[in-house]
């Protein structure tokens, strides 16, 4: 076992002590992860302090005097609200499960990092909608990101390619920290347990094709766009058993040109069971965890939800199959417009949601993927009004070689608000999109038979 000098210091035993202990045990650490969400804390505020000033000069009176606050509802602008806040939540997640602990246990690593930022990383308030951001929807967003690198090391070489090594970092940085400074301690890959997954990567521009309520936007018709996705612990492997969050997610995001970060989309089990209708039917059913984020440069709407529903494949015959995920649930949102200058101007509310997704797939040759979501973001614990978003997604890609294939896609997103003293505006976007795709070895995600 390869052990240095961190690893020690931080645990705090001598390492010939630490060699005589069961190698499961070894590879687990409650204190490294504290440890490490404190210092990235404290190194983010330094940052904070000198680019953004005031609102992050901490001290032990500001410390003091947000223990005794009241937690408040807060605007800062939306992208650092909204995305920050998660991403920055998916760190904290990150750590602790690099660090060997399970999803729970990360999960309140996550929540009290999100609580020890609020009261002593900044001097505002502590807010509850950044700690609903950072301390749920970043556990859900870490945990994705977690599985996807971990899948990333376990299907390549031992040790891992530069490149591989390069993806992981990108993917989860908490991962490639933990397994490049403690050596050998943190280099068990997390098993996928032989998960079925999907990915496919978009590269391509799309053109405006219909516009409504853009008067106070800076509008880009055209624009291009990078978008890749995973599905993973598709339904239908064999084998395969849904016993730990996350056994099932979906994570999907997009940037463009004209709106940069334009949507993450996740979903995850929580919790749920298997279930077969035959040797065709195969679905998991149970409590899904959401986090979604959409800009497509009209409005903005992000939410954290918890939703039941299922996810199921059907094969009627060797050349065709079709994949499903139905949700309905209830979450906390932010949503308003997208204006020239104000980054701060949405607002917030309990809001139902709905979703549907199907991918039907042609042998190898072909899919055809359409999504439809919907978020009602209503005026319980927000404003006098309320919101409706809709978004529609439609592709069809035809393979042309191995793993290249040529997509067309059109997105529609749509905003109705009504509010009594404006009264009801509509925003809609509908865009056209043509895309070099890029396929896994799974192609269009077929489980074989």
């Amino acid at each position: 076992m390869r052990l240095n000098w961190l690893s020690v210091f931080l645990i705090g035993i001598p390492a010939s002590a630490l060699a005589q202990n069961k190698p499961e045990e070894n590879r687990k650490s409650y204190l490294i992860p504290a440890l490490e969400i404190i210092g990235f804390d404290a190194l983010l505020n330094v940052f904070d302090r000198a680019v953004l000033g005031d609102p992050y000069h901490t001290s032990a009176a500001s410390i003091r005097t947000n223990l005794r606050r009241r937690w408040v509802t807060e605007n800062d602008p939306f992208e650092i609200n909204q995305f920050g806040h998660p991403y920055q939540g998916a760190m904290y997640h990150g750590f602790a499960r690099s660090a060997g602990l399970n999803y729970w246990t990360s999960l309140g690593y996550t929540f009290a990092g999100s609580a020890m930022w609020e009261i002593a990383g900044e001097t505002s308030p502590p807010s509850w909608n950044d700690q609903i951001a950072s301390g749920i929807a970043g556990s859900f967003l870490g945990e994705a990101l977690f599985r996807t690198a971990s899948l990333v090391l376990e299907n390549g070489p031992n040790p891992p390619a530069t490149r591989r090594r390069l993806v992981t970092a990108v993917t989860s940085s908490p991962l490639s920290f933990n397994r490049r400074v403690f050596g050998g301690r943190f280099d068990p890959i997390f098993p996928s347990r032989n998960a079925a997954y999907y990915r496919r990567i978009y590269i391509g521009g799309t053109g405006t094709t219909q516009t409504q309520g853009d008067a106070n936007v800076n509008l880009r018709p055209t624009e291009g766009v990078f978008d890749v996705s995973m599905e993973y612990g598709l339904p239908g492997a064999e084998g395969y058993r849904y016993q730990r969050p996350f056994d099932y997610f979906s994570l999907q995001a997009t940037a463009t040109t004209g709106s940069g970060l334009e949507s993450v989309l996740l979903r995850g089990l929580l919790a749920g069971r298997a279930y077969q209708r035959g040797a065709a039917h195969h679905g998991v059913w149970g409590l899904y965890g959401s986090y979604d984020y959409v800009a497509p440069q009209l409005f903005r709407v992000s939410s954290t939800a918890l939703a039941l529903g299922t996810t199921v494949e059907w094969q009627p015959s060797a050349a065709v199959a079709l994949q499903a995920t139905a949700l309905g649930g209830a979450g906390f949102a932010a949503v308003g417009a997208l204006t020239r200058r104000d980054t701060s101007d949405y607002h917030y509310g309990i809001a139902p949601h709905a979703l549907l997704t199907t991918r039907l797939i042609f042998s190898d040759r072909a899919a055809l993927d359409l999504s439809a979501r919907e978020y009602f973001v209503s005026r319980v614990a927000g404003t006098t009004g309320h919101d409706n978003i809709f978004r529609l997604d439609a592709a069809f890609g035809v393979r042309l070689h191995q793993q290249r294939a040529i997509t067309v896609r059109y997105l529609l997103s749509r905003r109705d608000a009504f509010f009594p003293d404006v009264g009801t505006r509509t925003q809609l976007r509908g865009t056209l999109g043509v895309f070099y795709t890029m396929l896994g070895h799974d192609r269009f995600g077929a489980i074989p038979r």
